[in-house]
């Protein structure tokens, strides 16, 4: 039997832009030259990008209660595993496991992006997001972001509003 052959993103594009794009959502892609030894990707995309820290969010995978879920937080601060619990119904998180992160998602520790992943998984927002008109977060590689209405974002992903970062 013949193999499948794969779906073929657009010219230069990953599976988070397609996602927005099949949607017919209205977003910026912005690259910027990674440095590996960058010792945080985060503020790395900030300070490229020449945007506030508050306004970069960075997507990180817990896991609540033995379910992987998406957390987008700003890069200036922090998670609040118990506020991701909370804000999900749930008794405990912890940070997924690397590999099982990256299996999941379909994307690399670094250019984990909360659009486009190989399974959609729960998804909390940070609700400072709710003050920017516009909020930028991985593109699905290092090196490349994508800037969106944090509603946008929200309704892409199914996400739900809470308070869980920390600053």
């Amino acid at each position: 039997m013949a193999k499948k052959p794969k779906k073929q993103q657009q010219s230069g594009g990953t599976p988070a832009t397609v996602a927005l794009t099949a949607a017919g959502t209205a977003f910026t892609v912005h690259a910027y030259d990674h440095d590996p030894a960058s010792a945080s990707y985060g503020e790395e995309v900030a300070e490229a990008l020449g945007v506030s820290p508050d306004r970069v969010f960075k997507t990180l995978v817990a896991d609540v209660d033995g379910t992987l879920t998406v957390a987008v937080v700003p890069v200036a601060g922090s998670l609040d595993l118990k506020a991701l619990a909370a804000a999900v119904n749930g008794k405990r998180a912890t940070m997924a496991d690397p590999t099982a992160a990256e299996r999941t998602t379909g994307y690399v520790r670094g250019g984990i992006s909360p659009l486009g992943q190989r399974k959609r998984l729960r998804t909390v927002l940070d609700a400072s997001a709710r003050s920017h008109d516009t909020v930028c977060v991985s593109a699905g590689r290092r090196g490349l972001e994508v800037e969106l209405s944090p509603t946008d974002l929200a309704a892409l992903t199914d996400a739900v509003f809470a308070d869980i970062g920390r600053a």
